[in-house]
C-alpha cells in the first residue's frame, strides 16, 4: 500500500491545481477575447460569440476566436482530469459523473464554436446544467463554509438557465441583457471552480 505521506502530490491537491487553473484560464481566456474582439458587448453579446456567432452567417472575429475557442478546450480538458483525481480521492461519482460531463461540455464549447449551430448548443447547455449540477454536488465533500457558497452559486447559475427557459425575456435576468444573463449562469460556476480548486490544494484528511 501507497503511503499517501510520501507522494509528491495527493490527488486532491493535483485536482485542486488542475480546477484553479481551469478557473483561471477560462476568465482570463473570455476576458482577452472580449478585449480583442471590436464593438463587443457583454450585455448583448453572448459569450460563445466571441467563438463565432450563430448561423446563417457566422461571424468569425481573430484572434478572439481562437483565444476564446482554445481557452475553453483547454478548460474542459483540465475539468475531466480533474474529475478523474477527484474520483480518486473521494469515491463520490455523485460528484465526479457531472464534473465529468461539466467538463466534456467546456470542451465542446471550444471544439465546435457557435457557426456549428445545434451542436454547439447542447454542448454550452450541458456546460451550464452539469456546471450548476457539480456546484451544488460539489458541497458533499466541503467543509463549512465553502459547502453553503458552493450550493449558492450553483443555485444561481440554475436558477437563471431555468427562468430563462421559462420566462424568456420576462426572466429578471433579462434586464441584463442576453450577455448579462449568460454570465449569470456561466460566472458563478467558474468562481466555484476557482474556490474549490484553492480549497482542494490545501485540502489535508488530517
Amino acid at each position: 500500500m501507497v503511503d499517501r505521506s510520501h507522494s509528491h502530490m495527493r490527488y486532491e491537491n493535483i485536482a485542486g491545481a488542475l480546477l484553479f487553473s481551469a478557473g483561471v484560464l477560462a476568465f482570463l481566456g473570455i476576458i482577452t477575447a472580449e478585449t480583442l474582439y471590436p464593438g463587443y458587448s457583454t450585455s448583448q453579446n453572448m459569450i460563445s460569440d466571441l467563438g463565432a456567432t450563430e448561423p446563417p452567417n457566422s461571424i468569425i472575429i481573430q484572434p478572439a476566436s481562437s483565444i476564446f475557442s482554445a481557452s475553453m478546450a483547454v478548460t474542459g480538458i483540465l475539468i475531466i482530469f480533474s474529475a478523474y483525481c477527484i474520483n480518486q480521492a473521494f469515491r463520490k461519482r455523485t460528484v465526479t459523473a457531472p464534473m465529468a460531463l461539466f467538463g466534456i461540455g467546456v470542451l465542446g464549447v471550444g471544439i465546435f464554436n457557435g457557426s456549428y449551430g445545434a451542436i454547439h448548443g447542447i454542448f454550452a447547455l450541458m456546460a451550464f446544467v452539469m456546471g450548476g449540477i457539480s456546484a451544488i454536488a460539489g458541497s458533499g465533500i466541503e467543509k463549512t463554509p465553502l459547502n453553503y457558497f458552493s450550493v449558492i452559486l450553483g443555485g444561481i447559475a440554475l436558477l437563471d438557465l431555468l427562468l430563462y427557459y421559462i420566462m424568456g425575456n420576462a426572466s429578471p435576468f433579462a434586464a441584463f441583457g442576453l450577455g448579462g444573463l449568460e454570465r449569470w449562469i456561466a460566472y458563478p460556476i467558474l468562481l466555484w471552480v476557482t474556490g474549490f480548486g484553492g480549497y482542494l490544494m490545501g485540502y489535508s484528511k488530517g
